[in-house]
């Protein structure tokens, strides 16, 4: 599959492992696949998110922001949260308590203070980031798959990036109307 990949799509991909080995994870999700592409310049992808966020800092760093906070609840979306809540349980109470005993960040699955280096995997969300990607990519019947795809599957797949995504504006549909015509603007 990724012979397929356009070099901007591959240094997303590569960018992404940087990103887990940053941030100290065990393998690579697919929120590490949206902080590469909000650090991306100069593509198809980081003109969509420009046209959609602004093209200042401000809305990638919400973005960034949202995603650090979905990561300090253990990675659960806040649909998650809100159904804990239904049942009476408050993941904000929760992810406090662990936080006074165990450190600002525990839950968030971040091993940092251990030197891991080596190969790390992707996970399930982030290998299927992938995989809807070429769909994406082969539903408009294009041969390769851009960044521009990646950040369409990030954004057609439930989840805390999809979630994070649509929280600012970013859903699929504006996505294609920006890249593909019907908008504002186009994406060359």
């Amino acid at each position: 599959m990724f012979e397929r990949f356009t070099k901007d799509a591959r240094e997303v991909v590569q960018e992404a492992v940087g990103q887990a080995e940053r941030a100290g994870a065990s393998s690579v999700e697919a929120e590490h696949m949206l902080l590469a592409l909000l650090d991306r310049e100069g593509s198809r992808a980081s003109f969509a998110l420009a046209s959609l966020l602004g093209n200042g800092e401000h809305g990638k760093e919400s973005v960034r922001s949202a995603l650090v906070e979905a990561r300090r609840r253990a990675g659960l979306s806040q649909a998650d949260a809100e159904a804990l809540a239904g049942l009476g349980i408050d993941l904000s109470e929760i992810v406090a308590r662990v936080e006074e005993v165990h450190g600002v960040g525990a839950m968030s699955g971040d091993r940092k203070g251990r030197a891991r280096s080596g190969h790390r995997p992707f996970a399930r969300g982030a290998k299927d980031t992938l995989t809807e990607s070429l769909r994406v990519a082969a539903g408009r019947r294009e041969r390769h798959i851009g960044d521009e795809h990646i950040l369409l599957a990030l954004a057609a797949r439930s989840g805390v990036p999809g979630e994070v995504l649509a929280d600012h504006g970013v859903t699929y549909e504006a996505l294609t109307r920006v890249l593909y015509g019907g908008g504002e603007a186009k994406a060359g």
